[in-house]
């Protein structure tokens, strides 16, 4: 694999790093892809709320039951190989379901299924991924790579669903499935090409047991004040905010009309604001008050999703979606730069991995709950319960004497928070 040691100084690391993104981007473009072109077949081709609703759990819930063993694996092995391992299995498995659908077979188990794998591979993925960054960017830099990332990643959701809606509409949901096994090929490519420095506990031959690592990172994510925190704050906001924004485009589909320009142009929406937004961290980074941002974003993400749910009108209902996406790089980024600098490399893997499985377990509970009810109440009605739950939560959150220990642990750590 080319791996330095550990002792090697971050001289080079801007290559390291525009090569790590880079491959990380094209894969992920593919992945897009095949995110968007699946939920609307499933929403043009269903119109069901409970169909969603499994596409959720499907999609989601596998990732969290990996992702306790994930973030352990990502402490241990060559973190590495095994963010190539996961893309790999994910593009075997859409070759797979490509084939099959070219044979005539299109059953949705079989397409559950195929989320399962790739909700599973993406499991492995993230805490892994998470964890490597910080090893091959400066610490002062994290939050200016994070937030140029982000700005990368929201180019591509602004792109995919463009191409995605071409490709679905021209050619075939197979035609998807066959782009994403390219771009999956690619991502592993350039990522072998990154020098990665291992861990001195990778190394060595000489490490505690499997549920030994497991039961330290337990230890020290729900003890840590922040880390804590912060895990609470993720389960919140994917349960009362990102598990209903889900249900938007079966809102416009429903009120407005189930074409998919009207589908695209809602993730073009948001993908514009999350581009912008994450271009806005990546230049105020070092001005950046990681606490404010989470709470402030938090209340912000509820205040909207009330606003959703009242609206009426299609151009504004664009207008609030574009907002809640120049939103996500704020929240998103400044959590996840204040764990990098909070938790040791060691225990980064665990920690990561636990903040998969607090996102996958939350939004498919959500899910699972509001899919459900959307097909017997409005979405519009979910939309405003949900969000007023959001704003009551976020303050709450940074009320408690919990919330207050977890201001004061990240003014204590290093850097600008």
């Amino acid at each position: 694999m080319g791996e330095e040691k550990p002792s090697a100084n971050m001289i080079g690391w801007q290559k390291r790093v525009s090569l790590f993104m880079t491959g990380q981007a094209v894969s992920m473009f593919g992945s897009f892809l095949v995110q968007y072109a699946i939920m609307w077949h499933l929403t043009l081709t269903t119109k069901s709320g409970l169909v969603l609703a499994l596409a959720a759990i499907f999609g989601f819930l596998p990732q969290a039951i990996v992702s306790v063993f994930a973030g352990v694996w990502a402490d241990r092995v060559n973190r590495k190989a095994m963010i190539m391992v996961a893309d790999a299995v994910i593009a075997l498995s859409t070759l797979g379901l490509a084939l099959f659908m070219l044979s005539g077979i299109e059953d949705l188990w079989l397409i559950f299924l195929v989320m399962a794998v790739r909700s599973t591979g993406a499991g492995v993925q993230m805490p892994a991924v998470s964890a490597l960054l910080p090893q091959v960017v400066p610490t002062d830099k994290l939050m200016r790579i994070n937030g140029i990332n982000s700005s990368i990643q929201s180019a591509i959701g602004l792109l995919a669903p463009v191409a995605a809606a071409a490709v679905y509409s021209s050619m075939s949901l197979v035609s998807v499935f066959f782009i994403d096994v390219v771009t999956a090929i690619i991502g592993i490519g350039l990522l072998s090409l990154v020098s990665v420095p291992l861990l001195e506990r990778v190394s060595t031959g000489e490490k505690p047991s499997y549920f030994t690592d497991l039961a330290d990172g337990l230890k020290y994510a729900f003890g840590h004040d922040l880390v804590r925190w912060v895990l609470g704050i993720f389960a919140v906001v994917f349960l009362l905010t990102v598990a209903p924004s889900n249900l938007s485009p079966l809102m416009v589909a429903r009120n407005f009309g189930a074409e998919v320009w009207k589908l695209t142009v809602l993730e073009i929406c948001f993908g514009v604001g999350m581009a912008i937004g994450g271009g806005l961290m990546a230049i105020f980074a070092k001005k950046a008050n990681r606490i404010s941002m989470i709470i402030g974003t938090s209340i912000l993400f509820g205040i909207l999703a009330v606003g959703l749910g009242f609206t009426t009108n299609l151009i504004v209902f664009y207008v609030l979606f574009f907002i809640i996406g120049l939103l996500v790089p704020a929240f998103f980024t400044s959590a996840m730069t204040l764990l990098q600098e909070t938790v040791e490399p060691e225990r980064q893997g665990r920690v990561f991995g636990f903040v998969g499985i607090v996102i996958s377990v939350a939004m498919p509970i959500g899910m699972s709950i509001l899919g459900p009810l959307a097909d017997v109440i409005r979405v519009e009605h979910l939309m405003v319960a949900a969000g007023s739950a959001m704003v009551v939560v976020a303050l709450i959150a940074l009320l408690l004497p919990s919330g207050r220990r977890a201001i004061e642990a990240a003014h204590a750590s290093s850097g600008v928070k």
